[in-house]
């Protein structure tokens, strides 16, 4: 015995169109941090707060103080790729300026 039927009259068969929708997955997030030195001015990690994650004056400073007394703060969180182009560009800077500041990802659970 089969579900499928036939139309009258024809060898064809008629089948049940079903749609399914797709389940999206959410990407993963990551948390770009800035980790504290001794070396490193405060002022040039402000700027880098400032320039690449479009933190106002007041959160910058806030986020550096944090860094500075904590030893490590979140810049933002952000995709995969986004991550990864962010870390590379503050380290990129910070090399050019011959800052040690240091800069990595870690995904958010």
């Amino acid at each position: 015995m089969t579900d499928k039927k036939q139309t009258p009259g024809t060898n064809k068969e008629l089948g049940v169109a079903t749609r399914t929708k797709p389940k999206v997955k959410k990407p993963s997030m990551y948390r770009v941090l800035i980790l504290n030195d001794d070396y490193t001015p405060m002022e040039f990690v402000v700027l880098v707060l400032e320039h690449f994650f479009n933190k106002s004056r007041e959160e910058a400073t806030r986020i550096m103080l944090h860094v500075h007394n904590y030893g490590v703060g979140v810049c933002g969180v952000y995709p995969l790729e986004v991550a990864e182009t962010k870390v590379t560009q503050v380290m990129d800077l910070a090399r050019d300026q011959q800052h040690p500041l240091q800069c990595t990802k870690e995904r958010e659970d």
